[in-house]
């Protein structure tokens, strides 16, 4: 019976990892990367490579851009502070339903060009969790399925290797290749486990708006209260005067914040209907030195200064879920920590494409011209060397569009978008048209990618890597290139062994031959 239990165990796991494989490397994949978005920004927006700001900037410098929201009547302006990982002042404000965004010097107060990307924050981050799928929440809901799936290929994985714990110190790299993707599916597995159920099951805590609405319509009204209960931004439900008012110095409004903080540094500022009677002017506090993300918010009149609100203290269920929030999204100031995630987020896209491929190499005698067979073997190229391989390209497209890029009515940004789903796509197409060398091609692909996307940082910028290992300021830079180098070096090694297992596959027949002749 226990046996039985185990077999059923192991079909689950397999069919689970199979049907579902893909989109959990491509989550995998993007939520690593975002462990270092930020940094992924400096690099794709080189006019943000900024030294560190001077401590104690004056709110009241960025005044004529809030008379500037006034006059064009915006529903909101606010401004994001720089820190340790982001240099540079970003500046927002609504007007209808366009959005002004800018970027700022926040030493000389002068607004940068125009980046023309989405980068690492607005581009790989979001990828992470709604697959740039927006449609009723479609993409949302694709990868809560595949979270799910992922606790049930944790558990299942536990069940079926009764020697789990031997399995993680057992790795074989000069045995046939199914030993050694097994091997290596183990080794990340046993490794990463704590991380994958506790980063899985965090993201379903954080959507859990998105899955279980029912809890939120029996306590809200409507989904407007509930967003601003939830973000500490009830301040805002007030009965409108459209009078006009000015808004108070923004620098005495936020030295009264920083004595209610003891201290504290406020890491937002937001206006809401700036220009008018009932404006509110709120100061979010940092929390980089906090796991919990306790976003305390102290709101004030904008008209008058007189003091609104200041966040209540969290419910112990509220602060459990911050925390699992904060944990998931490390947006607390902890490098070494950073890099362990990434690390392990690494091995977690480890697992997932060793599996795939130990499921190919087990069937390939007996299954490898049924067209199943052949559908998984070109999905799994797609969702593994070829998404790696399109991010690569998004980098690459980053460095080579020209700054006033524009195309079929798509600007620069969008278009390095294009580039990332056109090399995707024919990374997929590639799979199922040329299986036989579509590994080989591929890392190949990637290494050369990954080396000309630091060679062009280098003759784009000027950043080569002697310049930004030298600059304190410009080690993020230097990080990305060197994380690309690696890779590229990676990808070599791949493309080298492949190459060698080709070439003896391809002498085998004709040895066979001569051997019979002779």
């Amino acid at each position: 019976m226990e046996q039985g239990f185990r077999r059923s165990m192991g079909w689950l796991h397999t069919w689970a990892g199979v049907v579902l494989g893909s989109v959990l490397f491509a989550v995998f994949w993007m939520g690593t990367l975002s462990v270092f978005d930020n940094e992924i920004d400096r690099w794709m927006k080189p006019a943000t490579r900024l030294a560190p700001a001077p401590h104690g900037i004056s709110l009241e410098t960025f005044r004529p851009s809030l008379d500037e929201a006034i006059a064009a009547k915006a529903a909101f302006w606010n401004i994001i502070l720089p820190n340790d990982r982001q240099p540079v002042l970003q500046l927002r404000y609504k007007t209808g339903k366009t959005f002004v965004s800018h970027e700022v010097d926040p030493a000389s107060g002068h607004i940068l060009p125009d980046s023309g990307t989405l980068g690492g924050t607005e581009f790989i981050f979001p990828f992470h969790y709604t697959l740039q799928i927006e449609l009723m929440d479609l993409g949302e809901w694709v990868v809560g399925l595949a979270a799910m799936a992922m606790l049930v290929l944790c558990v299942s994985g536990v069940i079926i290797h009764r020697k789990i714990f031997a399995e993680f110190f057992t790795f074989r790299p000069y045995k046939k290749s199914r030993r050694i993707l097994l091997d290596l599916h183990n080794v990340c597995g046993v490794l990463g486990l704590p991380f994958h159920i506790f980063l899985t099951f965090s993201g379903l805590v954080i959507l859990g708006a998105t899955y279980f609405p029912a809890g939120v319509t029996a306590v809200y009204s409507n989904p407007r209260a509930y967003f601003f209960d939830a973000n500490n931004l009830s301040f805002l439900a007030v009965k409108p005067d459209r009078s006009a008012a000015p808004v108070v110095s923004l620098d005495e409004a936020a030295t009264r914040a920083r004595a209610m903080w003891g201290g504290d540094e406020p890491q937002t500022v937001l206006v809401a209907n700036p220009g008018k009677a009932s404006s509110r002017l709120a100061f979010f506090r940092v929390n980089e030195g906090h796991v919990l993300m306790d976003r305390d918010v102290v709101a004030f009149s904008g008209a008058t200064g007189a003091l609104i609100s200041r966040s209540p203290p969290l419910s112990p269920v509220i602060k459990a879920q911050r925390f699992l929030s904060g944990l998931h999204l490390i947006q607390f100031h902890h490098w070494v920590l950073r890099w362990v995630y990434f690390v392990l987020g690494m091995g977690s896209c480890v697992m997932i494409a060793t599996g795939f491929l130990f499921w190919q190499e087990s069937r390939r005698k007996t299954q490898g011209n049924m067209f199943g067979f052949r559908l998984v073997e070109g999905l799994t190229s797609g969702s593994v060397t070829g998404i790696i391989l399109a991010t690569l390209a998004f980098f690459v497209s980053n460095r080579l569009l020209p700054a006033n890029a524009h195309w079929l009515g798509q600007g620069r940004a969008a278009l390095e978008v294009w580039v990332f789903y056109t090399v995707w796509f024919a990374t997929f197409v590639h799979g199922w048209v040329w299986p036989r060398t579509v590994w080989l091609a591929q890392s190949a692909a990637i290494a050369v990618f990954a080396g000309n996307a630091v060679l062009l940082n280098w003759v784009t910028t000027g950043d080569h890597p002697l310049r930004t290992l030298s600059h304190r300021y410009l080690w993020p830079v230097a990080g990305m290139d060197m994380v690309l180098l690696v890779g590229a070096g990676l990808a070599l090694l791949a493309t080298m062994r492949l190459a060698r297992r080709a070439g003896g596959h391809s002498s085998a027949p004709r040895q066979a031959k001569g051997g019979s002749v002779g």
